[in-house]
């Protein structure tokens, strides 16, 4: 009993760390503030995208640190509100453009690079000034994501049931496994910090492939993401997902997410327009279908589709396989597998992945069926 106390307390002290920890930017003083989500381009146009807030001053009495701060700025991040029509400057080397946030408070800046970003490194730095009417300058920084000129693959992967055992509709199940359990087996698939290193890395092992990876889920938990990247030494990508949240009267439901999701690919695919990718999805959801459409909107592009199977329907199954052929007949492969390791095989045996990286595989998936409790 005092051990299931323990561990609850324990959760929901990390819980609330985690949840408060947005608010720490400013350091208790409140205002206008900028929040930045990783950034991704190519050598001809980038992407950065953020959301500017107006958030409330911390009490004086409030320490620094601990519980009490916690919660307190957890309470600072419920009462926040999305400031609209505030200017965004983005400079991004020596090329700059100005846009102004929309209702919910979102910026997305589409910069094309008039003037060349440095080819020698791949993680570049934007800076980003926001005014907002009566409040003072704000300054903040981005990292975007350009690859380099001899990359040969573009990786684009759902995460929810994909990477992760659980998505967005069991979010406090996968807190619990994020925050108690040992993250590194509980919270991902076994091989997949393995399998995305080796997608990441290529066949020599030398190359810094982009990994694109989208969620269903809404920008409020881009920070919890962001911790089971880290956590699970999954490599990091920009993290974009599928549907803004903020709903109107005119609006009052998000957007379909598959229609959402298939417009994102090709967004991509049109930026990084001379790359081959491969595609990465469960079977749970759309993703065989919207794959399939991009495959046959793209010929010649995808080069393997990768169905993780999450379900044990065989109406699914059969539908899948039936996807199966019509992919084939486009050159396409379509891999519905169990595990990390089939989709490994299929990789290494098509030469998207090195000798390295599929024993790094194999011996991750191995050590976990030795010890599934890790």
């Amino acid at each position: 009993m005092k051990n299931g106390l323990r561990r609850v307390s324990h959760f929901t002290k990390r819980l609330l760390h985690v949840a408060a920890s947005p608010m720490r930017r400013d350091h208790g003083r409140g205002g206008v503030v900028v929040h930045p989500y990783r950034g991704y381009g190519s050598q001809r146009e980038a992407l950065v995208m953020g959301r500017v807030y107006q958030q409330v001053a911390l009490g004086r009495m409030i320490p620094r640190r601990g519980a009490l701060r916690d919660t307190a700025d957890v309470a600072r991040r419920v009462l926040r509100r999305g400031v609209v029509r505030a200017k965004v400057d983005v400079r991004l080397g020596k090329n700059h453009r100005q846009v102004v946030t929309d209702r919910d408070g979102y910026f997305n800046v589409r910069l094309a690079l008039e003037s060349p970003l440095p080819i020698d490194v791949s993680w570049h730095r934007a800076d980003i000034e926001v005014r907002a009417d009566g409040h003072p300058l704000v300054q903040s920084q981005s990292e975007v994501y350009v690859p380099p000129q001899e990359t040969d693959l573009l990786v684009i992967s759902d995460i929810d049931d994909t990477v992760m055992f659980t998505g967005v509709a069991e979010k406090l199940k996968m807190l619990y496994r994020l925050f108690i359990k040992k993250a590194e087996r509980r919270t991902a698939f076994p091989g997949v910090a393995a399998l995305y290193q080796a997608l990441h890395r290529g066949k020599n092992d030398k190359q810094e492939r982009p990994i694109l990876y989208v969620s269903r889920g809404p920008w409020a938990i881009y920070e919890m993401l962001e911790a089971f990247f880290q956590l699970n030494r999954i490599p990091v990508g920009p993290i974009l997902f599928l549907r803004e949240w903020g709903l109107s009267l005119r609006h009052p439901w998000p957007r379909r997410a598959e229609d959402h999701k298939r417009d994102l690919i090709e967004r991509m695919l049109k930026l990084f327009d001379d790359l081959p990718c491969v595609l990465i999805g469960d079977s749970g959801q759309h993703d065989p279908e919207v794959y399939a459409q991009i495959v046959k909107t793209h010929p010649g592009r995808v080069m393997a589709v990768y169905i993780r199977r999450v379900d044990n329907d065989p109406e699914r199954e059969k539908t899948i396989q039936r996807l199966h052929a019509e992919l084939a007949a486009q050159g396409c492969a379509l891999v519905l597998a169990r595990d990390s390791l089939h989709i490994a095989r299929h990789a290494y045996d098509n030469g998207f992945i090195s000798t390295h990286g599929w024993d790094s595989v194999k011996q991750d998936v191995e050590q976990h069926a030795q010890n599934p409790e890790g």
